[in-house]
């Protein structure tokens, strides 16, 4: 069919497969949100096909006003935004509430791509003037305070950086500024974030304080064991040991109720959805689309890694979602522009690679 003509389908049914595991856990863990839950993923898939039909490199021209459009859309949060848990991170659209630093981001890197790949040459001047285009929405996001939304952000920043045709002396300094600002960083942390730190080096320091959800996750996955104990019968997430089991912990959640089979499959899905990014990416038919794939590939996989390595316990807690599985809207539909952009690359392949496929 014409519609989908150059569709990479081993996106689209690694992401479907995704997308029922999450709501299987939704609907074990929670099921008074599996409503809500199926409702976001049938917008989500609108916007996919939305994004899919449309030529990615009208976001190339259109970059400068996505980018300000989306400072607008941070800067809207703190004057309209809800508070919770001591953090304005949500606006009310309608009966919707969305986090504008969810939905920005593959906005921002539209425009981060946008702009390297019309770069010839690229100095150290000129990637000093491009961090000025960096820092506002890098300010806004952390204000919220979201830490975690940030690093996002930033990563996706320096794929698409590493990615671009730059002198190796650029790739340097920038990497060795990136390295003396880091530990700054530090005293910009507010009390919460750090002791998610701390608790990550010494989790058993406070046990039932700063470390508890590191260690309750750890059991949790644990648990599970090879085959699991079943949809609905964790006793780590059902008798509530687990802290927001269906958005930050829910692949601990998986873990305990589908086991090591139930994880391997998802991480299988992941790696698969990755490595298509990568090729699509390879095969682009311009400078903007391979850097917008890798600005995405680099988004979501930074995501999953942080994640599943949170759960897991081998990397400290940041608050960032598991892309297509944890629970919330805004979250489904900033992968699925993120996903529908990239199959919308896929159709523009190079012409030599059309006539290999063929």
């Amino acid at each position: 069919m014409k519609f989908f003509r150059g569709f990479d389908f081993l996106i689209f049914s690694s992401s479907f497969v995704l997308i029922i595991l999450g709501l299987l856990m939704i609907w074990s863990l929670s099921p008074s949100l599996f409503p809500q839950q199926l409702t976001f993923f049938l917008f989500g898939l609108v916007i996919f096909f939305i994004f899919s039909r449309l030529d990615f490199r009208i976001f190339d021209n259109l970059s400068w006003i996505l980018y300000f459009c989306s400072l607008g859309f941070l800067f809207f949060a703190f004057l309209f935004g809800q508070a919770s848990r001591g953090s304005v991170r949500w606006i009310q659209v309608g009966n919707l509430t969305l986090q504008p630093s969810e939905i920005v981001k593959p906005f921002l890197i539209c425009f981060f791509a946008s702009i390297f790949s019309r770069q010839e040459k690229i100095s150290i001047v000129w990637f000093l003037k491009i961090l000025l285009f960096l820092f506002p929405p890098l300010f806004f996001i952390f204000k919220q305070p979201d830490l975690g939304s940030t690093l996002i952000v930033l990563v996706s920043f320096l794929g698409i950086f590493l990615a671009s045709n730059i002198p190796h002396i650029v790739i340097f300094f920038g990497l060795l500024f990136l390295s003396l600002i880091s530990p700054v960083i530090w005293f910009f942390l507010r009390d919460y974030q750090k002791s998610r730190i701390v608790g990550f080096l010494n989790p058993y320091l406070d046990p039932s304080g700063m470390g508890y959800h590191l260690i309750q996750s750890m059991i949790t996955v644990g648990s599970g064991g090879i085959f699991g104990r079943g949809l609905g019968a964790g006793t780590q997430s059902h008798l509530a040991f687990l802290p927001e089991r269906h958005t930050d912990f829910i692949f601990a959640s998986l873990s305990e109720e589908l086991g090591f089979l139930g994880g391997g499959l998802t991480m299988l899905c992941y790696f698969l959805i990755l490595f298509r990014i990568l090729r699509i990416a390879q095969r682009s038919s311009s400078d903007f689309g391979r850097l917008l794939a890798v600005g995405i590939f680099s988004l979501l996989s930074f995501q999953i890694f942080v994640n599943i390595g949170m759960n897991m316990g081998i990397l400290p807690i940041t608050g960032i979602t598991l892309p297509l599985f944890s629970y919330g809207g805004s979250s489904i539909i900033s992968t699925m522009i993120c996903l529908g952009m990239i199959e919308s690359i896929s159709r523009f392949k190079k012409p030599e690679e059309m006539i290999e496929i063929r």
